[in-house]
């Protein structure tokens, strides 16, 4: 596990536009920019301290390319390890996280968000202003990631 919980909160990663909405919003190449509530979310859903620290202002770049319905979401980590997932908006699809865990999940749309429900967490994601932006929740600790496009 290369970044700790970036695994978790970015293997949650399965976000993109709406295909009612006609266009690719979610197509683009994002880094990380900032985050909000990290410690508390990574303790909360259990992620072991060393793991924590390897987290922290872990620089991964997230590449998304949406083509209808149907989604690829891949993140590139420090150290060359990369994720991908595919997934399509209303089925259920294999998901594997950062570190390698296995499972399945149905990635819907609701007001524009991507929504998914991952083993420990409930994960949103949204393009605002032009910025990728997650958000998961856990027992009531809610964490938010932002992503800059840089293409």
């Amino acid at each position: 596990m290369i970044c700790g919980l970036k695994e978790i909160r970015f293997a949650a990663i399965l976000l993109h536009q709406p295909h009612h909405q006609g266009n690719m919003a979610f197509t683009g190449k994002y880094e990380f920019e900032g985050d909000e509530n990290y410690d508390d979310f990574v303790k909360k859903i259990g992620l072991p301290s060393e793991k924590i620290e390897m987290g922290r202002n872990c620089k991964i770049v997230t590449e998304v390319v949406q083509n209808g319905n149907d989604f690829t979401w891949t993140q590139h980590f420090p150290g060359g390890h990369t994720t991908t997932n595919t997934f399509t908006i209303g089925k259920e699809a294999d998901m594997e996280t950062m570190g390698g865990k296995k499972f399945k999940a149905t990635v819907k749309m609701e007001d524009g968000k991507i929504v998914a429900d991952f083993p420990n967490y409930h994960h949103t994601a949204e393009i605002c202003g032009g910025k990728l932006v997650e958000t998961s929740t856990t027992s009531g600790v809610v964490y938010k990631r932002t992503s800059k496009r840089i293409a």
